[in-house]
């Protein structure tokens, strides 16, 4: 499978690189390059991953962090059979038990809940890290829900690290688990409040317990980026383009425009035409008190003769 140009193989965990070393160089830079893009794959594509961990194990399947490797590339792919063949050959060569809630969730995953159980109570269970020992807890309880046993499953998720305020890795997967198993036993009210919890805890979107909360809150959400829901139509004189002909309702509306520009230019020469007329008028009116004057002076010469 194509290697990306950026992927030199170093960017692999130091102690993988150290088990690499009892491989020759060029071997091991391939696989080294090859657990890379496992790793950078393995959530987003798991097929793809699936099959870089395929050559990875072609190349060095007697190296430890490859069996890893592909164990969880199959088990990201629900290849449980051949995950949990992976997983036990790792443990083999390591003599780690980091992966037996791995190892106790692939039976769940072959329908083998009660070997899941049985692997629950082991001595190796004691040899697990805080982090492990959660992680058995929920396979666990998953087990009792495969059974049918809700009530169980309940009980088996309350612990100190469910009941403590301190948020660690495991946290909000473990309110999740106990949210979920006390919803499917109708304890809405409880369901409700660890579902907030579990978000107040979920720093990464490791789950969906916000969708999950919403859903009880009665909350719907809408995707505005929706194949299938409808674009509003822009209203039709939104956009003209000039190749287009002018519609007749077009043509209807530039006549009533030209017509009320006549109009108002009309109504503009009346005003012109009055305003001349009374100007007209203004000057008469104001010429007429001239004319009048000599007669009234001959009219007083008149009268100053017959005195």
């Amino acid at each position: 499978m194509p290697i990306p140009e950026d992927v030199t193989g170093d960017e692999i965990d130091k102690d993988v690189r150290q088990e690499l070393l009892s491989l020759p160089k060029g071997l091991a830079e391939d696989v080294a390059k090859n657990l890379v893009m496992v790793a950078r794959l393995i959530d987003e594509e798991p097929e793809k991953a699936y099959g870089y961990s395929k050559v990875a194990l072609r190349l060095a399947s007697r190296v430890a962090a490859v069996r890893e490797a592909a164990g969880f590339a199959a088990y990201a792919n629900q290849q449980f059979s051949e995950a949990l063949a992976e997983f036990r050959a790792a443990r083999r060569m390591t003599g780690n038990t980091e992966l037996w809630p791995l190892m106790a969730d692939c039976e769940r995953g072959l329908g083998r809940p009660e070997k899941a159980l049985d692997m629950a109570g082991a001595p190796e269970v004691n040899k697990l890290d805080k982090a492990g020992q959660v992680e058995m807890r929920l396979v666990a309880a998953g087990a009792r829900r495969d059974m049918g046993q809700l009530d169980a499953a309940i009980v088996t998720l309350q612990s100190p690290e469910l009941a403590s305020n301190t948020v660690q890795p495991w946290t909000a997967r473990l309110r999740y688990a106990y949210a979920d198993a006390l919803l499917e036993a109708d304890r809405v009210a409880e369901a409700r409040e660890w579902f907030a919890k579990a978000v107040e805890a979920d720093r990464d979107g490791s789950t969906d317990a916000s969708d999950r909360l919403a859903e009880l809150d009665g909350v719907e959400f809408v995707d505005a980026l929706d194949e299938d829901s409808e674009t509003p139509e822009a209203p039709a004189q939104a956009t003209v383009t000039s190749s287009e002909e002018p519609s007749e309702e077009a043509d209807e509306a530039d006549d009533d425009l030209e017509d009320e520009d006549d109009e108002e230019a009309d109504d503009e020469d009346d005003a012109e035409d009055e305003a001349e007329t009374d100007a007209e008028a203004s000057v008469s009116e104001d010429s007429t008190p001239k004319t009048a004057a000599p007669k009234d002076s001959e009219d007083s010469k008149d009268s100053d003769d017959n005195a």
